[in-house]
Order: structure tokens, then sequence, then C-alpha cells
């Protein structure tokens, strides 16, 4: 399942890699299987996968960006038969909630191609705010594309995991 999501036109098109071939596939994964969870510079991946059937839905990642700032990126990858059915919001949750109460994270965030609506939502409802909207700021896929950051400190993440929230 890992090849077939990572090697499907549709789920890369707003990420920053073609679809992948196999070999490149099992060469991705092996290097995700060796890295550690608070590693600066290093991304931690998590399979996520349905519960009755085992089957993998996708993946949540996590990487650490600066120990001197507190700050941690996260990311996601998800299968077209996964997407739209609160998977990713159900995985990126469980990931910020774990990095704030374990990790001494101040601040997260996420950052997607501006055409990715599905993931600027899925940042909205996990209470991310937008903070930042860069036009043209990269070379995507061999065109000039926008980028939005959206971030959630740990204050305002436990504020709004509070009972009543």
């Amino acid at each position: 399942m890992f090849h077939q999501i990572h090697s499907d036109p549709e789920v890369v098109r707003f990420l920053f890699w073609e679809p992948r071939t196999l070999e490149e596939n099992r060469a991705a994964l092996e290097r995700k299987m060796g890295d550690t969870l608070w590693e600066e510079g290093k991304a931690f991946s998590w399979a996520v996968v349905e519960q009755q059937s085992g089957t993998l839905l996708g993946e949540a990642v996590l990487i650490c960006r600066s120990f001197q700032h507190q700050q941690a990126e996260v990311g996601y990858v998800f299968g077209t038969g996964s997407q739209g059915k609160g998977f990713a919001h159900e995985a990126i949750h469980a990931v910020l909630d774990y990095a704030f109460t374990h990790l001494p994270l101040h601040r997260i965030y996420a950052r997607t191609d501006a055409r990715n609506h599905g993931s600027r939502k899925l940042m909205e409802r996990l209470g991310m705010r937008q903070e930042a909207h860069f036009i043209q700021s990269e070379i995507f896929k061999g065109e000039w594309g926008d980028e939005v950051h959206c971030a959630i400190l740990r204050q305002e993440w436990h504020e709004k995991q509070a009972p009543g929230k």
C-alpha cells in the first residue's frame, strides 16, 4: 500500500516529488524506518491504518525543525480512497496531541500548496491559523507556486482541547 499511495499521481499532485517507482519507495521507506522521533532536521513517520482491516490509509509526519525555538512541522500523505473521510484529521490530531504533551514544543506548523484546499481545510479544522500566504515563493514541478503556512502554539492547542471547547 505504501507504494500504491506514493506512486499515485493524484496523491502526489501537491507534493514535491513525482510518483515514485517501487525502488524509490523501498528506499524512502527504509530511510523512514531509520529516523528517530526527536532528532533535529529529521522526520518521524507514523503509518495510519484502518483498525478493522489493517489497511494502510496514509502517513503522518512530524519533523523537528528547531530545538532552540521548540518548533516542528507536521505533514501528511493519504491515499485517494482515504481522503475526505476524517482519517487525516484523526491522525494529525493524535500527532499534535502527542507532540504538545510529550515533546518540548512551543509551536507546530504545516505548509501546503495554496491550491490544496483539502489540506488547508484540515489545518483549519485542527485549530491552526493561517500565518502566511507566500506568492510564487517556490518553483514547484516546473512552475512558480504559492504556499500557505498555518501554525498552532502549545497553549492554543491545550485551550482548544479543554472540555467544553
